[in-house]
């Protein structure tokens, strides 16, 4: 199979990004899998997806820069890894899609996880609380070369931080509405 082939299985263009197959490969294997649909070439359909995403994945750095490098990249999936994808993707087949979706493979696909939105957290908080508390230490303890320290770069960072905090908000919002979601179509 070629490059664009992989991109095609998963419904994509060349020019997809690696959010972009995540999110087709996601939608492909709930529509392909076997445990799902019923119908006769679904476990190859589902094969051929997991194919794909499992190539795009392991090469994307290089998938995108058509050089040599690409060429000796497509050889060895071919020789190495293209066998065992397709073993996996039919033991994933055989899976319910409900034992699937907890898979290492599947996993991948998220674009938020706990462990991201918890550190957009915290390094937002951090910067919120130095830049208030170094603010009004240098108020009180001012070096002599600098004086006092400017409102204006205090306010600045203080908006930054701000606005880091607000679309970590966003993010872990997000986060637990597609938490729960999975959560209610596992049951």
């Amino acid at each position: 199979m070629t490059l664009e082939d992989y991109f095609n299985i998963l419904g994509l263009t060349a020019d997809s990004s690696l959010n972009d197959v995540k999110k087709a490969y996601r939608q492909k294997a709930r529509l392909f899998h076997p445990d799902l649909n019923k119908s006769p070439d679904a476990i190859n359909r589902f094969i051929e997806v997991t194919e794909a995403y499992e190539f795009l994945i392991s090469y994307f750095d290089k998938a995108v820069d058509d050089t040599e490098s690409f060429r000796q990249a497509m050889e060895d999936w071919r020789k190495y890894r293209q066998d065992r994808s397709k073993q996996k993707a039919r033991a994933y087949a055989r899976a319910s899609y409900i034992r699937f979706r907890k898979t290492q493979l599947y996993k991948t696909t998220r674009i938020f996880d706990g462990a991201t939105v918890l550190f957009s957290m915290i390094i937002s908080i951090t910067v919120i609380a130095y830049t208030i508390f170094g603010y009004i230490y240098r108020l009180k303890h001012p070096l002599p070369q600098f004086g006092k320290p400017s409102v204006f770069i205090f306010i600045v960072l203080l908006l930054l931080g701000i606005l880091f905090f607000s679309i970590s908000i966003i993010f872990f919002n997000e986060y637990r509405r597609s938490s729960k979601k999975r959560r209610k179509t596992d049951k």
